[in-house]
C-alpha cells in the first residue's frame, strides 16, 4: 500500500502553461464511489491505469495504482462506469524542488483549473508557485469523483 499525501489549490493565472515541462490529455471514469473510497480507470494519452483510493484523512489517503492494457480500460469505461467522465489536460510544472500537476478541466467544468502537489509529509508547507491561489485540500467538492456530478461550473461557487 502506498500513501498519497497531496495538497490541492485553485489556480489563479495561466502562467503554469509557460512553466510546464509537459502536458497530457486525461479521460477518467469511476467504477465505484463510496464513503470509504473510489475505484477509478484513467486513460492518459495512450496509457491506462486502474486506481483504488481510500477516503481522505486531511491531505493523506491510501492509494494503489496499476497500469493496465488500454483496451481493458476503454472496455471498463464503456461497460462498467455510469458514463460520466472527467476530461482534462494535465500540465506538469517543477517548482522549488516539487512536481506540480495542474489540471485544466473541459466540458461542463471548462474554466476550472486546479493544482496538486504530492508531499513527503502532511505537515510540509510547500513554496507556492505564482499561479497558485486558495488551498482547497480536503474540500470534497473539488475531488474529481465529486466533480462528476457538476453540470455547470457555477454550481461550485468558487471563491478565489
Amino acid at each position: 500500500m502506498a500513501l498519497e499525501i497531496e495538497r490541492k489549490y485553485l489556480v489563479i493565472s495561466d502562467l503554469y502553461k509557460k512553466m510546464a515541462m509537459s502536458d497530457s490529455h486525461i479521460i477518467q471514469a469511476y467504477l465505484a464511489r463510496t464513503d470509504y473510497g473510489v475505484v477509478r480507470v484513467r486513460v492518459r494519452d495512450e496509457k491506462a491505469y486502474i486506481t483504488v483510493k481510500s477516503r481522505n484523512t486531511g491531505p493523506t489517503r491510501s492509494e494503489w495504482e496499476y497500469e493496465i492494457p488500454l483496451s481493458d480500460a476503454q472496455e471498463m469505461i464503456a461497460k462498467i462506469s455510469d458514463g460520466k467522465l472527467i476530461d482534462k489536460t494535465r500540465y506538469i510544472v517543477e517548482y522549488d524542488g516539487l512536481t506540480w500537476e495542474i489540471d485544466e478541466f473541459h466540458g461542463a467544468l471548462e474554466g476550472l483549473v486546479v493544482a496538486e502537489v504530492e508531499l513527503q509529509d502532511e505537515h510540509v508547507k510547500p513554496e507556492l508557485p505564482p499561479f497558485v491561489g486558495r488551498d482547497v485540500t480536503g474540500e470534497r467538492r473539488f475531488y474529481n469523483s465529486a466533480l462528476l456530478e457538476i453540470k455547470a461550473l457555477n454550481e461550485l461557487k468558487i471563491k478565489q
